[in-house]
Order: structure tokens, then C-alpha cells, then sequence
């Protein structure tokens, strides 16, 4: 093994602070890491959503042919980005104590899925959240939405923001209008001094309507707030459903207002919320394991991906799977749903933790038998339709 340990990410935010956290972990046991940025497929299409970027590893492969390369020595994963399907000469050698799995709805004014207005915008990249907003909420409208965490959450906050702005730009000239002219007589006129003296003044005066100058409100904002002035959108969202894990690794949970989504209903994806280290020499998988698993994580993921595998729904299907360690037992809830949401197969289990991974099997064939099987395959011909 080597001195120093090349470690293979994607250059995101989100991303490089996943890959820190592995970092962290080795080096709290001497080991020295460096990371190397790789750009991926789902990077170099940005446009694309998720499910149509190939059946699955729009995000892996490039970062896993890496190691496999010996251009680098481990990679680090979303686990949910993670094929099911086994990788010749790759391990999954370390699985670090999961972030929270469920997802949020974030709304500029805090409102939860069920206050909002009848035909509000909501995005989502995700097949599956996209069935499940249409299977609780038919009356919303699930638009596409592509990007990190940070420009989704622009292209929703951006109309606001920009609208917020133009008002007070708008009642700051008015007012310089009517100082400036005298009361501005005529339409013309004032249309004119405001266009003039709004220029010079409006980020200096303060209107009765509003406590602060344009300026000073627009020095309150934040960072994000302030690139999302910047930023142009071709839709508007009322509202954008995250995953928390995400929020929470880029630092912006707090930046935003959100509710958590019933887990009942919005069933996370398989993995989500994890980080999952990829490598291929054995001295590496085990200076991983021994420094970054954790196994009431191993077990849940395990139990989720081997219900995704068996129903080979990967990234074609909206499918939420999500399992917890209780005792001698891993509870575990899935859905299975029709694209549109009008459909579902749905069921929860106790299985043994001694024999985790046979039970969740045993779980997802009933989960076919029941019908699973008919909406992923009636999903995978909506894609290659789409295709």
C-alpha cells in the first residue's frame, strides 16, 4: 500500500466535502490522503436528468475506472449513485455512519407538501420523487430540475428574490421621481425622473414601504440568496424536494426554510444519505473498513440495495427503499410506484438481522409477485420510449 492514498471524487461541493469526511477518517488513523478530482459522465451532461444518463453509474464509473487504472487508490461515492450489480475487482470497503435518509420540501416561506396552493411548481430530478409528489399531491405540477444542491436551490429562490428587488428598486424611484419633479406632472414626465433618478439614488433612499434602502437589503442577503439574484430561470418552482443528507453536507440546511417529507410516504432511495469508498487492493479495502465503516449503516444499505437489486429496478423505476437496524431485526419499508403515482406496490418487514441480506431477497420477490414487477417493467418501456 502506498504512502500516501489517492483518492478519487467528483469535484461538486457536495462532493469534495463527502470526500473530506474520508479523508478525516483515515488520517484520525495516520494515514495520508490526497484527493484527485475526476469529472464524470453526469457532469459532462448537465442538461440530462439522472435516469437518462444510462442504466445506471452516470456518476461511478469514471471515478471507479480510477482505481481500477491505479491512477488512484480508493473513490468515494453517494451510495444511492452506486449500481447494485457487483464490480469486477471493486469492493465497497468502507460505509461511514449514515447522514440522515429522508427527504425535505423546500419552500421560500417554510410551507409543508400539503399547504401548498393547487398547481404549484415543484422540482425534482428523481423519478421517484416525482411519483411520490404526484401520488400525495396530484393537483401539484412535478417539473424537471437539474444541478448541485446549491444552484437548485437558486433556481428557486431566484424569481423571489429578483421580483423583492425590482419592488424596492421601483418604490426607491418613485419616490426620487416625485422629490426630483415635484410631484412629477404628467405620465411622461415621471416615468422620465424616475428612470433617471432611480439610477443615482435608489440604492440610498429609503421608502415609507419598506425599513431598509435597496442596498442595505441587499446587504443583508446571503451568499446564496445573492447568486440567486444572478441567476436566470426558465421555471419557476413554488417549491424543490432535497434530499436532507445533501443540505446538510453542503452547509445549506440552515439556509433555507424546510419541512421533512412522512417517510411513510416519501420513501427514500436505496443508499441515500450514505457514502459509500470503493477499492480494489486488499490493504486498502482493510486500512478502510478498519477506519471508516460503520455497521448498523452496512447492514441497513445492504438490506436496501439487495431489495433494489432483486426487483432490477435501478434507476428506470420509482423505487423507495428504506431500512433501519432495531435490536435483533432491520425493519424495512419499500414502494414501488407507476411513474404517474396512481400505482403502487407497497410493504414493511422485520427481518432477521443474523440473515439480513437472504430476507430482503425473500422481501422483494414477494414485492414482484405482489405486482413490483409489472410497474418497474411498464417504467423501463416508458424510458425506452423516451429514449
Amino acid at each position: 500500500m502506498t504512502e500516501t492514498l489517492r483518492l478519487a471524487t467528483r469535484g461538486s461541493d457536495l462532493a469534495l466535502r463527502q470526500a473530506e469526511t474520508v479523508r478525516e477518517a483515515l488520517s484520525s488513523r495516520r494515514r495520508d490522503v490526497e484527493l484527485r478530482q475526476v469529472e464524470t459522465r453526469g457532469d459532462q451532461i448537465p442538461d440530462e436528468l439522472i435516469h437518462r444518463l444510462g442504466k445506471t453509474g452516470a456518476f461511478v464509473r469514471a471515478l471507479d475506472e480510477e482505481v481500477l487504472g491505479g491512477d488512484a487508490d480508493l473513490a468515494v461515492h453517494s451510495l444511492k449513485d452506486l449500481p447494485t450489480e457487483e464490480m469486477a475487482d471493486l469492493v465497497v470497503a468502507g460505509v461511514p455512519e449514515r447522514a440522515p435518509s429522508g427527504d425535505v420540501l423546500v419552500h421560500p416561506d417554510g410551507l409543508g407538501i400539503e399547504d401548498l396552493p393547487s398547481g404549484a411548481v415543484v422540482g425534482t430530478g428523481s423519478l421517484r420523487r416525482g411519483a411520490q409528489i404526484r401520488a400525495a399531491r396530484p393537483d401539484l405540477t412535478v417539473e424537471p430540475i437539474r444541478g448541485n444542491v446549491d444552484t437548485r436551490l437558486e433556481k428557486l429562490l431566484a424569481p423571489g428574490l429578483q421580483a423583492e428587488h425590482e419592488r424596492r428598486l421601483i418604490a426607491s424611484g418613485e419616490e426620487n421621481a416625485l422629490t426630483a419633479e415635484g410631484g412629477g406632472e404628467g405620465d411622461a414626465d415621471g416615468e422620465d425622473a424616475a428612470g433617471e433618478g432611480a439610477e443615482d439614488d435608489a440604492g440610498d433612499e429609503v421608502d415609507e414601504e419598506f425599513e431598509r434602502s435597496v442596498e442595505e437589503w441587499f446587504d443583508s442577503l446571503s451568499d446564496l440568496e445573492r447568486a440567486a439574484m444572478e441567476r436566470k430561470v426558465e421555471t419557476e418552482y413554488d417549491a424543490v424536494v432535497l434530499a436532507e443528507a445533501g443540505l446538510r453536507r453542503s452547509n445549506l440546511f440552515h439556509e433555507v426554510e424546510t419541512t421533512r417529507l412522512p417517510r411513510e410516504e416519501f420513501v427514500p432511495a436505496a443508499g441515500q444519505g450514505a457514502i459509500a469508498v470503493t477499492a480494489s487492493d486488499p490493504d486498502v479495502v482493510e486500512a478502510v473498513r478498519d477506519a471508516v465503516d460503520h455497521p448498523r449503516t452496512r447492514v441497513a444499505v445492504t438490506v436496501e440495495r439487495t431489495v433494489l437489486g432483486e426487483l432490477n429496478g435501478g434507476c428506470v423505476a420509482p423505487i423507495g427503499v428504506a431500512a433501519m437496524v432495531q435490536g435483533e431485526h432491520v425493519h424495512v419499508r419499500a414502494r414501488v410506484l407507476s411513474t404517474d403515482g396512481t400505482e403502487e406496490v407497497a410493504g414493511t418487514r422485520d427481518l432477521p438481522i443474523r440473515s439480513h441480506a437472504t430476507a430482503a431477497a425473500e422481501f422483494a420477490a414477494d414485492l414482484a409477485d405482489r405486482g413490483a414487477d409489472d410497474l418497474i417493467a411498464e417504467a423501463r418501456e416508458e424510458a425506452e420510449t423516451d429514449d
